[in-house]
Formats: C-alpha cells, sequence, structure tokens
C-alpha cells in the first residue's frame, strides 16, 4: 500500500489531499522545531477518515468508474497475497502461450483449497505492458478454462475475480478466436460441478468481465463497475466524442447498485472508507470473508443442483419494457 506522501489523488479525492499535505507539514516541523504536534495530527487523521467516508457517500456512476481504476486500487495479485497463503500460480494454455494479463493458481483459503483465477493489470508502466492493461487474449481465457477444469478434476471450488477493461481487440486475438474462447468459457462454466464464486473487484467491461464471470454467485465490490461498454466508447458511438462519458456512465446503470436492482449480481461487497486503495488488507479481509461465508453455503448443495440453478439463474436475467407508436420519443430511442 502506497505511504500518504506517494499517493495519487482524483479530483474529488482533494479534500483528503489537502489534510495529508497539512499533517505532512506538521510532521516536518516537528521533526526541525522539536515541538510536538502529535495532538494536532491525530486530529487530523481523524479528519481524514471523515473525509474518506464523505467523498464516497454520494458518488456519480462516472465518478465510481474513476474510483474503480484508481490507480493505487489493489488488483488481483494483491487480494491473493493477502487473504490466501501456499498460491502456486500455474501458466500457459497448452495451446498459444502463457497470456500475463491472466493468472491463476491453487491457494489455500481459511483451510481450504480454492483455485483463484483473474486479470492482473500492471502497477508501473513496464508491469502494464507485460500484463497487456488486464486485456486478455483468447489464450488467457483458455488457460482460465484449462485452471478450471483442473480444479473440477480435484474437487476444488473456483474463485474468479474480474478486472478488466474488456479483452483485448486486436487483429491477431479476433484471429485466434477470441469470440469462440469467451463463449467457450460461458459455455463451460455454467456447466462446471463444482462452486463458482466471481467478484468484480475493479473494472468489468464486456466479454472481457464475461469470459470468467459465469459463477454460482457473482458479487460487485463497492466502487466497481460492470457493464456490455465501457462510457468512453459508448460516448464515442453515440457522440462521435468521448466528452459524454459522465453521460454515458449515468445512461449505462453500471454501479454496483443499479446491478442489485437489475438482479444481475447477487450481492455488493462493502470497501473500506474512501475505497480499497485506502487499506489493502481491510479490502482483503471483508473480501475473504464474504468468500468463507458462501463457500460453506454452496458446498452442501449436490453438482446437479448446484449446475441448473446455475442455468435458471442466468437463463431469466434480463427484462425488456414494449414501447407504443404514441410513447414519447425519450422512450423510443430517439434523441436530438
Amino acid at each position: 500500500m502506497p505511504s500518504n506522501a506517494n499517493r495519487q489523488f482524483l479530483d474529488f479525492e482533494k479534500p483528503i489531499k489537502d489534510l495529508i499535505d497539512e499533517i505532512e507539514k506538521l510532521k516536518h516541523a516537528s521533526e526541525h522545531k522539536k515541538i510536538d504536534y502529535s495532538e494536532m495530527i491525530s486530529k487530523l487523521d481523524q479528519q481524514i477518515l471523515e473525509r474518506r467516508k464523505e467523498v464516497t457517500q454520494n458518488l456519480t456512476a462516472w465518478q465510481k468508474v474513476q474510483l474503480s481504476r484508481h490507480p493505487d486500487r489493489p488488483y488481483t495479485m494483491k487480494y491473493i497475497q493477502n487473504m490466501t497463503t501456499n498460491f502456486v500460480e500455474l501458466f500457459g494454455d497448452r495451446n498459444v502461450k502463457d497470456d500475463k494479463a491472466m493468472i491463476g493458481g491453487f491457494a489455500m483459503l481459511e483451510g481450504e483449497t480454492v483455485m483463484v483465477i483473474g486479470q492482473q493489470k500492471g502497477i508501473n508502466t513496464k508491469t502494464r505492458q507485460l500484463r497487456n492493461f488486464g486485456m486478455a487474449n483468447p489464450e488467457g481465457y483458455r488457460k482460465a478454462l484449462r485452471l478450471m477444469r483442473l480444479a473440477e478434476k480435484f474437487n476444488k471450488p473456483i474463485i474468479t475475480l474480474i478486472d478488466t477493461p474488456g479483452a483485448y481487440p486486436g487483429l491477431e486475438a479476433e484471429e485466434r478466436g477470441q469470440g469462440e474462447a469467451i463463449a467457450r468459457n460461458i459455455y463451460e462454466m455454467i456447466r462446471l460441478k463444482v462452486p463458482v464464486i466471481c467478484v468484480i473487484i475493479g473494472e468489468g467491461a464486456s466479454g472481457g468481465a464475461l469470459g470468467i464471470g459465469v459463477g454460482d454467485r457473482v458479487y460487485m465490490m463497492e466502487n466497481t463497475w460492470y457493464t456490455v461498454i465501457s462510457p468512453e466508447s459508448c460516448s464515442s458511438i453515440l457522440w462521435r466524442s468521448w466528452d459524454k462519458k459522465e453521460l454515458a456512465a449515468e445512461q449505462l446503470k453500471l454501479t454496483a447498485n443499479n446491478m442489485k436492482e437489475f438482479g444481475l449480481v447477487d450481492g455488493i461487497i462493502p470497501e473500506p472508507a474512501g475505497g480499497a486503495h485506502w487499506d489493502y488488507m481491510e479490502a482483503a479481509q471483508i473480501l475473504k470473508e464474504y468468500l468463507v461465508k458462501v463457500l460453506q453455503e454452496l458446498k452442501p448443495i449436490p453438482p446437479e443442483e448446484r449446475i441448473n440453478q446455475r442455468i435458471e439463474k442466468f437463463g431469466k436475467m434480463g427484462f425488456w419494457q414494449e414501447v407504443s407508436e404514441n410513447a414519447p420519443a425519450q422512450l423510443q430511442g430517439k434523441t436530438n
């Protein structure tokens, strides 16, 4: 977790930054002037905690998108490190190559062996390029499926951690069967005999998320988003510009609350005050408690019944509204 001096701040986090800057000034003055400012620093620390809570109380959809992409936000590997032990990473799809944007392997979660799979973004320029910014190629999804089948073979539960701006859209990815790889994963995940829990820990975009997003339970962390397209791409399609990304984010209804209301996710996992980037250990502990509890609920269910419940769950998702010719133009999808 970055120190306060090395933290990066979003625009709406400026009130927190101002308080942290004030603390740093007091600490500097205390060292040079030999004056005890500990009481003032303690009060400012309390104010920071209060500001962290206030900042995330009434976020817009676009601000939630920004928070999900926060440069200090923990990624899949950080959660694995902080909530599991004995993680053994497995590599390769046994066909083309190893995709660094998709990671996975066996780990111990509260004394139980589980298979953990997720997209991994880089923490600096070099590793972002290595991880392809969390955008997996077809071999990444085929690696994920290989690991899921391995978990099924040994009767071990599967946990997927979703954090991607989308599957890699390059020509070479399409040539190697990107669409087929994602569709195959969706088809096979529906039929897995072991418990499957999916959690969106950051960005949940399009087929890139769906490729590891089919499970008995699907959860979103509090400050994440889940939809068919990013707000920027939606804005560029509808308005030929990224300038309408805030409006697009609102119209896409992509927040955790929206998804829960629509019945597309089963629950929302809270984050530390201000977001997961403020306390990696607390964020991982909260997620761990949810995972352990849900695994205990799923394990007693017979495999065939679990599969049928999964099919029914995803089969009844979605709703529609028929619009008459006399309906207002807005409901008919017409815009000025």
